[in-house]
């Protein structure tokens, strides 16, 4: 998460169209959602479904586009009048910016983080944050539709019906602009399709349209937030027009030496690094990533602020830096830093140089804020690539939230980030990223992996518009650990952000007693509809009824301490010992955090990893150095962040 100082958070050619289709839809992820039967029934009057045909039928437009946009933009969804975090309103994502995003989203930690988290640099103090520019024509669509449409601006942010009519009015609007007729062909909307994503750049408003068309290729089925079934069916033979979207006018890509797959429209957005005297540099490192040192982490962020705001931010010197931007109107993509270089990003030096952090457009205290099926794709797709490209496993131990990086020292726990939070759709990322989170082990498994049900998980999450008052009811990938089987039971303590002892809350920033899906932990007991898992260095209950389970039973890889010991030292770091260092590299130290892992309790592994220390604390490059020693570690799940002890001092078993 960005650290703000505000307190709130070429044309394509067309080529024969079955081809065109077949090379398409190679470059998408795979949908892994079945359509409906062929004999399916016609929607009942009233129903969302029919309110898509309705609409479709009225305007001229084809009602899988018209289907296919919606997902795209909202999976359907209409988030009980809410807007997104870019200012859509609705199942067709209709913007309205300046009625939006008039509030502000608190800061995500008490501001004492350091980004770039390592002790021989003096911290990075807090910047002015510019002023995003006058709303471009993408955050604005709602004002066009209800022109387009005759229906009251209101009325389109509230009624699904209405908004739906607002999103096919834009559509038939686009295809009549682009001098083509309201053609009954879904392939002949292609351009319509790419003019709607509000992409100013033909890659991006490409990608969208692509997209969509993937959508309408395969097929897809879901439950909407309001409890209605909404189906499309598969046209796998559908071709679009591709060259439509050289009619536009829309802007090339930009020119950069972007790092990016094919399948996501990416732009080149620098970072500085600039020298400003005394010492004084910013806003990254130079490196030689992976030759120097391996690149094994992504980190997952929201921006809290806007997507102009998140740009200027990262192009100013004196603030911080992160690999790329993700917006979330359309997926579009910035780049800003080379995959070499070291951001400042994830508060953990030893994190921050081993990793590529991925900021998206969002807010963490705005449940409502939802983020949209383009921007998860696009995430989606880049982080394939860069785990492909890196060898990065494809797990809640390397793909990483900012909420779950470890401090480094104890002072540093308590101003740790805690994006992207408990409404995050981990379980629907990663079956974007093809590897969804499923059992692998029977009932009686000594491993379970968190996975609630996240569109009708709501635990009660306070203090996000106002200390001590609930949130907004919200999905939630998320589940709370108690002292006990009870759900009146205290939460378990974090000693780290609590040094005094008191409880963890159920605040939307309250990290202590939270375990998020994807995340897995060793089984400590299990007693009726509850579960136990080892957590802190403490057994903690969670709520995980066989009729509506909240985590999946899995195997792995486990770690106790070594036979002998009482207890193991925790670290937040895997920094060498003593004797690695070089004359001129000041020893780091190897300093425990304020946890204990004890005898008899276990915690699934992550990864072995060398004793590290990446030496850069000056604008000139000749004096880095990579520094490493013979100790080594594991990484491990040992609570709501990932934590590391000295592999000499545990033994590793499967279970």
């Amino acid at each position: 998460m960005l650290r703000p100082a505000f307190r709130r958070r070429t044309s394509p050619i067309r080529a024969p169209r079955a081809a065109g289709a077949l090379a398409s839809a190679a470059l998408l992820l795979p949908l892994l959602s079945a359509a409906p039967p062929a004999g399916a029934d016609a929607p009942r009057a009233g129903t969302l479904q029919e309110q898509f045909a309705r609409a479709a039928a009225r305007h001229g437009v084809p009602e899988s586009v018209l289907l296919a946009v919606s997902y795209l933009q909202s999976r359907w969804d209409g988030h009980a009048g809410a807007p997104s975090v870019t200012g859509g309103y609705g199942p067709m994502h209709l913007t309205d910016a300046a009625t939006a995003l008039t509030r502000a989203a608190p800061h995500h930690s008490d501001g004492t983080e350091d980004a770039r988290g390592d002790s021989s640099r003096p911290a990075r103090t807090e910047t002015p944050v510019p002023s995003p520019s006058r709303l471009p024509a993408r955050l604005r669509t709602l004002e066009r539709a209800s022109a387009l449409s005759g229906i009251p601006a209101e009325e389109l942010r509230t009624g699904t019906a209405a908004n739906i009519e607002g999103g096919a009015a834009l559509l038939a609007a686009a295809q009549r602009e682009a001098g083509l007729p309201a053609s009954a062909d879904p392939a002949d909307w292609y351009g319509a399709v790419a003019r709607y994503s509000g992409a100013d750049d033909s890659a991006t408003a490409t990608t969208y349209a692509d997209d969509v068309f993937d959508v309408i290729r395969t097929g897809e089925e879901r439950t909407t937030d309001s409890g209605q079934v909404v189906a499309l069916r598969p046209d796998p033979s559908v071709a679009p027009a591709t060259e439509q979207v050289g009619a536009l006018g829309l802007r090339p890509p930009a020119d950069g030496p972007v790092e990016c797959p094919r399948t996501v429209a990416c732009e080149w957005v620098p970072a500085p690094y600039e020298e400003f005297g005394d010492g004084d540099y910013g806003n990254h490192d130079k490196a030689d990533r992976p030759v120097s040192q391996s690149v094994d982490y992504i980190v997952i962020h929201d921006t809290e602020a806007e997507w102009d705001v998140t740009l200027g931010l990262v192009q100013d010197p004196t603030y911080v830096s992160w690999q790329y931007s993700l917006r979330s109107s359309d997926g579009h993509v910035a780049q800003h830093l080379p995959l070499k270089d070291v951001g400042w990003h994830a508060g953990n030096w030893f994190v921050n140089a081993k990793s590529v952090g991925l900021e998206h457009e969002g807010f963490l205290t705005a449940p409502d804020s939802w983020y949209t099926e383009a921007m998860y794709r696009s995430s989606a797709r880049l982080v394939r690539y860069l785990a492909a490209r890196y060898g990065i496993p494809l797990d809640r131990q390397h793909v990483l939230g900012h909420d779950n990086v470890p401090g480094t020292v104890t002072s540093s726990i308590r101003g740790m980030h805690t994006d992207p939070g408990p409404y995050w759709d981990w379980a629907h990322y990663f079956r974007l990223l093809g590897r969804p989170v499923v059992p692998s082990a029977g009932p009686r498994a000594g491993v379970v992996t968190v996975r609630p049900d996240y569109d009708a998980h709501r635990p009660v999450y306070t203090d996000c518009a106002k200390a001590g008052e609930a949130c907004a009811p919200h999905g939630s990938g998320a589940v709370r650990l108690h002292t006990a089987p009870d759900a009146g039971a205290p939460l378990v303590k974090d000693v780290g952000l609590r040094p005094g002892g008191g409880d963890s809350t159920t605040g939307v920033n309250d990290t202590g007693a939270r375990a998020s899906t994807g995340q897995s932990f060793a089984v400590a007991e299990r007693r009726g509809d509850w579960t136990a898992v080892w957590y802190l260095g403490q057994k903690a209950w969670f709520h995980n009824p066989p009729g509506r389970p909240t985590a999946v039973n899995a195997r792995g890889l486990v770690l106790t301490p070594r036979p002998g010991l009482t207890e193991v030292p925790v670290y937040g770091r895997a920094y060498p010992e003593a004797a690695a260092y070089p004359a001129g590299v000041p020893v780091q130290a190897v300093s425990p955090l304020p946890y204990k892992l004890l005898a008899g309790q276990r915690y699934v592994v992550g990864d072995r990893v060398p004793g590290e220390y990446f030496f850069a604390p000056t604008f000139d490059t000749s004096g880095h150095r990579v520094v490493r020693g013979q100790e080594e570690y594991y990484e491990i799940q040992f609570g709501h962040r990932v934590a590391f002890v000295k592999a000499a001092d545990v033994r590793v078993s499967r279970i």
